[in-house]
């Protein structure tokens, strides 16, 4: 069998930025898949999110500095699995789907995947979150040739991948600035379809269009940065090479001795043609 096997078995942790979501924490983690990991990390909710995230079996990471970005960043650092997925905590998506994203990735078909949202019922997506959506993935194509639909927030990745990509932002342009550097690191970015269910609550990204201005700005601001250097995994370095023994010295060759002069020839009389009789001597 190949290097895959029992892919049912494959487990991965799941990180979920939380910022008083706890009317909908109860059916995204019950939703997360057995055996995984749901990593909440808490950015500074005061409605009681991170107990009832632990009362219901979570790790709880506390992540002081405001962003989403920043919470995003704490909760793969939190993590040690192979691969990490991560899913907003509003109750819009569902993270059993992520069974399905972690294995194309353990498969080999895809680097970094992620959920195309198609929305559920009405007011699920608003009209002015989805326009800053699709200026965003046109962007993106011009920035990187990577062409997607949508910048969804369900995704799954190795974790060393990820990691490797030293990602900087901490504010809304985290997502965005994860796909263009796996794009500049030569990943492959794919996409699928995933319902995308009404919000249980106020968005604190795009609920307004002051919100969704905001977010455009901080990932305009991520596809003007020049590309980032992709970290390249070490080499093996190549086993040093024994020396060369020293050639020896090669013998001076003999010296032709000099050759003696050679005397002059005597001149040769004047040979006479057979046809003339030679003269007679007085």
């Amino acid at each position: 069998m190949s290097a895959v096997t029992h892919l049912t078995d494959l487990t991965a942790d799941v990180v979920l930025p939380c910022l008083d979501e706890a009317a909908a924490l109860p059916w995204v983690l019950e939703r997360v898949p057995a055996n995984w990991r749901a990593i909440v990390v808490d950015n500074g909710s005061t409605d009681g999110s991170a107990d009832i995230a632990r009362s219901l079996g979570a790790t709880v990471v506390h992540e002081p500095r405001r962003g989403f970005g920043a919470a995003c960043h704490a909760g793969l650092l939190a993590s040690d699995a192979e691969y990490v997925c991560f899913c907003d905590c509003d109750g819009s998506l569902d993270p059993g789907l992520l069974t399905g994203f972690v294995r194309q990735v353990a498969l080999g078909r895809t680097d970094l995947m992620l959920g195309r949202r198609r929305p559920q019922g009405r007011g699920a997506w608003p009209a002015h979150a989805r326009a800053g959506n699709l200026a965003l993935s046109r962007m993106l194509r011009r920035r990187t040739g990577v062409t997607l639909r949508d910048l969804g927030p369900l995704r799954a990745a190795r974790r060393a991948d990820l990691l490797a990509l030293g990602l900087t932002d901490r504010r809304s342009g985290y997502p965005l600035q994860m796909v263009v550097r796996a794009a500049d690191a030569g990943l492959t970015v794919t996409e699928t379809d995933v319902p995308y269910r009404p919000r249980t609550g106020k968005s604190k990204v795009t609920g307004t269009w002051r919100g969704t201005w905001h977010a455009v700005r901080d990932m305009r601001a991520v596809l003007n940065q020049p590309p980032a250097e992709p970290a390249r995994p070490d080499r093996p370095t190549r086993p040093a090479q024994p020396d060369r023994p020293a050639q020896p010295d090669r013998p001076d060759r003999p010296t032709r001795p000099a050759q003696p002069d050679r005397p002059d020839r005597p001149a040769q009389p004047d040979q006479q043609s057979p046809s003339a009789p030679a003269e007679a001597v007085k």
